[in-house]
């Protein structure tokens, strides 16, 4: 019994991270990211476009909805490799009158760069707000 559960805490972890709306925000998530990441031991290919996922899915949360926002990622091993999670929940979109000074030429290619490199992706509405999601898997 405790062989196997130790099969499973070592096959399964979990982290979660508050995403608070400040600048600078993005890239200190992204450095505690990569920390888990590499205590993981998640091969250095999945986890540099695992970065890029929290990057695009934190910004998206810092500058289009209203907080407060969390990351969590998670990680489970198989046989063959193992699967990446990455969610984001934040408390919905700001008002579009606040968007609309934005320059697309700076915003707008998050959703292409997450959908080339997640295995699947999503976006799921909730009564408390918005979760978008993505996995990586590896093999």
């Amino acid at each position: 019994m405790v062989a196997q559960l130790n099969t499973l805490l070592r096959a399964a972890c979990e982290h979660v991270c508050p995403v608070p709306p400040v600048a600078g925000t993005v890239s200190v998530v992204r450095r505690r990211a990569a920390a888990v990441l590499a205590d993981w031991d998640v091969r250095p290919e999945l986890a540099e476009d695992a970065l890029l996922v929290v990057s695009e899915l934190v910004t998206n949360a810092v500058i289009h909805a209203r907080p407060p926002a969390e990351l969590r990622m998670s990680w489970v091993r198989g046989d063959t490799g193992g699967t990446l999670r990455i969610a984001v929940t934040d408390a919905g979109p700001v008002p579009a009158t606040a968007r609309s000074a934005m320059d697309p030429d700076e915003h707008g290619r998050g959703e292409a760069i997450v959908h080339a490199l997640a295995t699947r992706h999503g976006m799921r509405l909730h009564p408390g707000g918005v979760t978008r999601w993505a996995e990586l898997a590896a093999v």
